[in-house]
């Protein structure tokens, strides 16, 4: 299909593309990669009356190590950039089977933030790692944690008038260890079940047998990508040995209403998210030192 009409702006800068949200607000919205909203506008799924073009915004792209420790990614960064650039092997991995190679070298990593969509890979991960959307208006500045910045299928907590400038998140503990695995819909390569997982030793004391940081997030299960904080709170305090872990595990979908659907009903849904979340908890684990 062809797209609805539409006035097409390409701002020279952040404040340029701020001055035209606050002018428009909901009847603009922002494109960058284009790897979703295209799509949508192909469909009519969204009709805009006007696209803001932010994609040649280099400011927007720049990633790196922040004052304190942690680490903040432009929302322009493409999956492509985020993999040459993280010290993260679990992420890289994670990153590498996301979409194809088009959408790895086009999507951004603000596009997938902002998008919000249910099933998306990278909102776990980047749920997992404690990030934060930084959000910018005519009005100021604000700095949203994710866990609690995702509201539900494609709605999420920033205004018309912001726009996402970048993800940020605080230093990881000392020993740290991270995974991700899925379940993909074959057709698709969305996930069924996407569960991210970072745990951390306690007080970040290396060669300690308890860790203190945990952290599960879980993707295309619910409304949206979730903090599975029940086998958080589980695995607290513990070695997260395979008995904990598994005990953990069954509650993975606690506080949540579980999506079912033509790929999977809501039981069969359920019992995979217990078993994902055990593996990649195990495998973060091993990871950890």
């Amino acid at each position: 299909m062809i797209p609805a009409a539409f006035d097409y702006h390409r701002p020279s800068s952040v404040d340029d593309a701020l001055a035209l949200l606050s002018e428009h607000g909901p009847a603009a919205k922002v494109i960058a990669g284009g790897q979703s909203l295209l799509p949508l506008l192909k469909l009519r799924l969204a009709s805009p009356e006007r696209l803001v073009d932010i994609g040649r915004l280099a400011e927007l792209r720049r990633q790196g190590p922040t004052a304190d420790g942690g680490y903040e990614v432009g929302a322009l960064a493409t999956y492509a950039e985020v993999n040459a650039a993280t010290s993260l092997d679990w992420v890289r991995e994670a990153v590498e089977h996301i979409g194809d190679v088009q959408v790895r070298n086009r999507g951004t990593v603000g596009g997938s933030i902002a998008h919000a969509d249910p099933a998306s890979d990278l909102p776990a991960i980047a749920l997992a790692l404690d990030y934060s959307a930084v959000l910018r208006s005519r009005r100021g500045e604000r700095v949203v944690a994710l866990d609690g910045f995702f509201l539900g299928p494609f709605h999420t907590a920033m205004e018309p008038d912001e726009l996402l400038v970048s993800i940020r998140r605080p230093p990881l503990p000392a020993g740290v260890g991270g995974a991700y695995t899925t379940l993909e819909q074959p057709a698709s390569g969305y996930s069924i079940v996407g569960v991210a997982a970072v745990v951390g030793h306690a007080h970040g004391v290396l060669g300690s047998t308890t860790f203190d940081h945990v952290r599960v997030a879980i993707t295309g299960v619910a409304d949206r990508p979730y903090r599975a904080t029940a086998v958080e709170e589980a695995l607290v305090g513990t070695a997260c040995d395979q008995d904990a872990i598994a005990r953990a595990a069954t509650h993975a979908t606690d506080g949540v209403t579980v999506n079912g659907d033509i790929h999977a009903d809501r039981a069969y849904r359920t019992a995979v998210a217990a078993v994902i979340v055990r593996r990649t908890l195990e495998a973060a684990r091993a990871r950890s030192s």
